[in-house]
């Protein structure tokens, strides 16, 4: 059985950071690219960052260079680093992991930014 677990979320004020983790189980993690993506409210979920199997990462451009994924092959475990945090960055952050044709998701973890 496949699990994708979050954690990390929470309330933080604007400039703040979080560090979002996701462990797997159920794959051989290290061969499955993985992702986060979130969605606001009355917003339709996004991508916000990724990484390749091999490593490779690529952003969205409302958090390059504010956020950063990462992830531990011998802990199963992905990871999303947030700094200077915005209200606009509140949204429920789904972890992800693909591979071929197959996909799999968390069940998310929310993130309140707010004074």
């Amino acid at each position: 059985q496949v699990q994708l677990v979050e954690s990390g979320g929470g309330l933080v004020q604007p400039g703040g950071s979080l560090r979002l983790s996701c462990a797997a189980s159920g794959i051989i993690f290290r061969f499955y690219a993985m992702a986060w993506h979130r969605q606001a409210p009355g917003k339709q979920r996004e991508l916000v960052a990724a990484i390749t199997s091999g490593g490779s990462t690529n952003y969205a451009d409302s958090v390059k260079g504010r956020f950063t994924i990462s992830r531990d092959n011998d802990k199963n475990t992905v990871f999303l680093q947030m700094n200077s945090l915005k209200p606009e960055d509140t949204a429920v952050y789904y972890c992800n992991a693909e591979l071929q044709a197959s996909r799999y998701w968390g069940k998310g973890t929310l993130v309140t930014v707010s004074s």
